[in-house]
């Protein structure tokens, strides 16, 4: 169902409400630019900023411009598995493909508990759900043996993993089966993801170069490995300066150097990227051939 490059969507804001016609044009942009998949209201879409009202707007706002060219992943984690429930419904009323829940943080529930609150996710959820897991955030680990205990359902398709541990993939694929869909939740790591069963991003730095992210996956989708390193190489250093200052402030910083329109307004807590960040991402902007 999920494959290749799919870009966490920034969430573009301008004098402090959600720019609804920049984000129809930066959907329409990724779409041309070779993306495989959208997902609104994750992380790097300021999600935890985000009202009730501007969440659904977002991915309604989602889902029309893409009109059906590529799948929709709405973001609909949290630590409340009834709002998350609340939130995959809103999200399958708005019309998108699946449903993206973190595991939940803060309250760091036990292995017992996340397999327990995935379950009652999936058995509520009208949309497929994509596991995410992401501990460097949550603190939260759902492990191998808890997502092979969910991965058992039916409405349970797929796993964001950004734990930033390579072996999980291997681990994963004998636990869960081949057949479940595994996507990278690090850029930096997308090269040996791919290489050991994965096949694709949510993508950060898709973002910024959506055309160079989009030919990295279909290089690794067809085997064709030097091409594959060529592109790591030349994005490297953006994977990296995409998180030189709290993200989405460095992705937001790049994509209004890169396409006019974009604004690099975040929400507080966030603050703009320090002038240390915004010379790092100048560089990995020039180092990836955009000028800066």
């Amino acid at each position: 169902m999920f494959f290749g490059s799919i870009p966490a969507l920034v969430t573009p804001f301008r004098d402090g409400e959600v720019d609804v016609s920049a984000f129809r044009d930066f959907v329409d942009w990724q779409i041309a630019e070779g993306s495989n998949g959208l997902v609104p209201c994750g992380t790097t879409g300021e999600v935890a900023t985000l009202s009730a009202e501007e969440h659904r707007l977002v991915v309604t706002t989602c889902v029309e411009a893409a009109a059906g060219r590529v799948p929709v992943i709405a973001g609909c984690g949290g630590y409340n598995t009834a709002a998350v429930i609340a939130a995959t419904k809103m999200a399958h009323e708005a019309g998108a493909d699946a449903a993206l829940c973190v595991v939940p943080y803060y309250n760091k529930p036990s292995q017992a508990g996340l397999i327990a609150h995935f379950e009652a996710v999936a058995d509520a959820s009208p949309l497929p759900v994509v596991v995410y897991n992401v501990p460097s955030r949550t603190v939260a680990d759902i492990s191998v043996d808890s997502l092979a205990e969910v991965a058992r359902h039916d409405k349970v398709v797929a796993i964001k993993d950004a734990s930033g541990n390579l072996a999980r993939v291997t681990a994963q694929r004998l636990a869960c089966g081949e057949d479940f869909c595994q996507l990278s939740g690090n850029d930096d790591m997308a090269l040996g993801f791919n290489a050991m069963g994965g096949v694709g991003c949510i993508s950060v730095t898709a973002n910024v170069a959506p055309r160079l992210c989009a030919d990295f996956q279909a290089a690794t989708r067809e085997g064709r490995w030097d091409d594959a390193l060529k592109l790591q190489d030349r994005l490297y250093p953006l994977h990296d300066a995409m998180f030189a200052d709290a993200s989405p402030g460095p992705a937001k910083y790049a994509l209004a150097k890169v396409r006019g329109g974009m604004s690099e307004e975040v929400r507080l807590p966030l603050t703009p990227p320090s002038d240390a960040a915004r010379r790092a991402i100048d560089d990995a902007l020039r180092h990836a051939g955009f000028g800066g």
